[in-house]
């Protein structure tokens, strides 16, 4: 059975008239009526683009959505936003891009190439639409989103060998699961949480009993979408198509040049010497000199096709001569806004997203002595980590409740700190009295939230009528150590 047919000439005439136009004005079908009755219905955006721009009717049929030219076309409506934090990139993907279901009794007796998996990801016409909303819309409100552009989406060979190892590690433990447990389906809500740090491009999700479904990562989709608004990437020469791979080149990589100063280093890869105002590197070098030793050019590991679209985020660890950790380490810029939105629960937040389908590529280093410069630090080798399950359900989550009760029920404060004798504390630099916001502190907390500024004028954040530096969420020195403890160098 066929999908609904088209030529790619006549989807091309019609996505080219609606783009620059808003779904509502597209919709002659009156879809958005629905949403009268039924506020909070999901999908609308795919329902107009299906019903009233290309016309045909609902349809939850498994099969591709279209028959184009003689091949199967799944259908994608995309949302899309404006990077939350300071970026080059005009857009990144709203949310993951749901493929298909996992099926644990089908799986097993599958082969990648015919898979349904496989079926839905060959062929995609991607179209976009601008989420143009801080906050969670109701569903008529995405009658103001507008069409930004589509595309006819097929992954190349180097990304059809990922997609075919990830979907091989899937299949892989559900059938060992099959095989070591009379009643498998107890164990079938390990997949999510045993997989993640193994799959490159997918994840699954949600979490069972709920039935698991195959996702194209928030990364991965951001990626293809960059690449559609015209950013480039950096292709690195050798290919990796599993986090095996990766690490055997990591581990290589280590072999090569542990031991060695980041002076020595950026001699060794021809990294030009700039010093700065303290006659020292800045702390970026570190990605620098991974790119490079990949035999990359870019100066971010964000620029390399392979990490962009993978998600692997580059975090520097310097530890002292005793292996202890020299300072706790900055995650990101905090959006309040959606931290706020009481309609956005934690497992839909970006802050869940980060911890839970990310993972951190630590490049650590040995300081000599607390007065050692960058330059002199020397390279130990590399430990990719990502949080555990209980780290992301407690403790980020206690900080994720405790901020929405602090703004959402007026009870943030902003408060003088005093010296022992009960004196304000002043800034030396500015001459301005210190103060403090009641968010959570390290003292309490293993993730804690932390202004970033030099002074008062700094103080752009405003929430609750009280202003301050914009606020970054850390993790504590500690707890990163002991999960670093915990692992064996790559």
């Amino acid at each position: 059975m066929t999908g609904h047919v088209f030529s790619k000439k006549q989807l091309e005439d019609t996505f080219n008239h609606v783009i620059g136009k808003t779904l509502g004005e597209v919709d002659v079908n009156n879809v958005f009526n629905r949403t009268i009755t039924n506020p909070k219905i999901t999908g609308i955006a795919g329902d107009v683009i299906e019903q009233s721009v290309l016309g045909y009717p609902p349809d939850s049929n498994q099969r591709p959505d279209l028959f184009v030219d003689g091949k199967d076309v799944e259908l994608k409506t995309t949302g899309i936003r404006k990077p939350k934090k300071k970026s080059i990139h005009e857009f990144e993907a709203k949310e993951p891009m749901s493929i298909t279901a996992v099926s644990p009794e089908k799986i097993t007796k599958e082969d990648f190439k015919t898979s349904n998996f496989w079926h839905k990801l060959e062929i995609m016409l991607m179209v976009y639409y601008h989420y143009d909303s801080a906050v969670t819309v109701k569903a008529m409100d995405y009658a103001n989103f507008v069409i930004k552009g589509y595309q006819f989406h097929e992954f190349s060979e180097e990304d059809q060998e990922i997609l075919k190892n990830d979907w091989s590690i899937v299949k892989g433990y559900i059938k060992k699961l099959q095989e070591e447990y009379d009643i498998p389906e107890n164990e079938y809500h390990t997949i999510s949480s045993e997989l993640r740090k193994d799959l490159m491009l997918i994840d699954i999700a949600p979490k069972w009993p709920n039935r698991p479904r195959f996702r194209l990562k928030r990364v991965t989709v951001t990626n293809i979408v960059q690449k559609y608004f015209g950013e480039k990437f950096e292709e690195l020469q050798a290919k990796y198509s599993s986090f095996r791979e990766l690490d055997e080149k990591l581990h290589a990589l280590t072999e090569l040049h542990r031991g060695k100063t980041i002076r020595e280093l950026m001699m060794e890869l021809n990294i030009p010497l700039k010093l700065g105002e303290k006659g020292d590197v800045h702390k970026s070098i570190s990605e620098q000199i991974v790119v490079k030793m990949f035999g990359g050019n870019s100066k971010k590991i964000s620029k390399i096709e392979l990490f962009n679209k993978i998600g692997l985020i580059p975090k520097t660890i310097t530890q002292t001569t005793k292996g202890t950790r020299t300072e706790d380490t900055k995650l990101f810029t905090i959006d309040f806004t959606e931290w706020t939105d009481e309609n956005i629960p934690f497992e839909e937040s970006f802050v869940f997203n980060y911890f839970n389908n990310q993972q951190f590529l630590c490049i650590l280093f040995e300081e000599p002595s607390t007065t050692s410069t960058l330059l002199e630090n020397k390279f130990l080798g590399f430990k990719r980590i990502m949080f555990k399950n209980h780290l992301i359900e407690i403790d980020v989550r206690n900080v994720w409740d405790e901020v929405r009760d602090l703004i959402n029920n007026n009870l943030l404060k902003e408060t003088v700190e005093c010296k022992k004798d009960g004196t304000p504390m002043v800034n030396k630099k500015s001459g301005t009295i210190k103060t403090s916001i009641n968010f959570p502190k390290s003292k309490n907390y293993t993730f804690f939230i932390r202004g970033t500024g030099d002074d008062a004028n700094d103080k752009t954040l405003v929430i609750n009528g009280i202003h301050m530096y914009q606020q970054n969420l850390w993790v504590k020195g500690k707890t990163l150590v002991e999960m670093l403890n915990e692992i064996e160098f790559i």
